[in-house]
């Protein structure tokens, strides 16, 4: 068997090649077994041929195009040829939410995964209206945005924790971007680019917004930047990729 490459260029890079995430180790002839859900997928799904690509990545070793090798039916079998792309480090910047239900759940997590959060938090407030937070759910949707927008490193995804309980336990360099609806509507951006060099956290909160207590608990908090998001009331799903999208424009424009 003729040794495969070591990397290839960006210029070659394929960016409509079907991704997928595997926790197994990745590397030059690596020899990867899909369980059967991933079989169907690859076999049945996006109908990957004996012989056809895949580019494979698993947040430790970067992106690696793999070939289907014959296998049964119910287990598909894959060998790493070339690695694509190399390991990019987990983007320091927390997005610390209140847990929505269901299906926005679902589409927050992968557009805050899309937008750069290298962490996800959920936090329980007073007006939280979900008891209860599916964390596995919420690492498949991570994964799934992750797959689909080229992203290499997954974000952590936390167990749920009390804001009090967040708020206390966060490190003090990191500067809390709380956006808050009643703070006066200023420039967001300009307001930003200051803070964006050094680790962030952004906060979005329950659809019925915190309470008195807790928007003081959060306003005193020495390095906390209150930032209005604009002139109208967006629903919480909304409002963080209105957020994250003002974050990373203040980072594109800092340099």
């Amino acid at each position: 068997m003729a040794r495969p490459e070591t990397e290839s260029s960006d210029q070659d890079y394929d960016f409509r090649a079907q991704r997928l995430f595997v926790a197994d180790d990745l590397g030059p002839d690596a020899e990867i077994r899909l369980d059967r859900e991933r079989s169907h997928y690859v076999g049945d799904v996006i109908r990957l041929a004996v012989g056809g690509h895949i580019h494979l990545f698993n947040g430790r070793d970067g992106e690696w195009r793999a070939v289907r090798e014959a296998g049964g039916r119910r287990e598909a079998v894959l060998r790493c040829e070339v690695r694509l792309r190399a390991q990019t480090a987990r983007p320091d910047l927390d997005y610390v939410f209140a847990p929505l239900k269901h299906a926005r759940l679902d589409y927050m997590v992968q557009k805050a995964v899309e937008m750069g959060a290298g962490r996800l938090v959920p936090v329980m407030t007073r007006h939280t209206q979900p008891s209860r937070v599916n964390v596995e759910r919420m690492r498949a949707n991570a994964v799934e945005a992750a797959e689909q927008c080229g992203i290499l490193s997954l974000p952590e995804v936390a167990e749920p924790v009390s804001l009090t309980r967040w708020l206390a336990a966060l490190e003090p360099d990191r500067t809390l971007v709380f956006c808050d609806e009643a703070a006066p509507v200023d420039d967001p951006l300009a307001e930003l680019r200051a803070a964006v060099r050094g680790p962030l956290a952004v906060l979005i909160g329950p659809e019925g917004g915190f309470d008195a207590a807790e928007r003081t608990q959060l306003g005193r908090r020495p390095g906390t930047l209150i930032l209005s998001l604009g002139p109208r009331i967006l629903r919480a799903d909304t409002a963080a990729v209105a957020a994250l999208a003002l974050v990373e424009a203040a980072r594109q424009a800092g340099g």
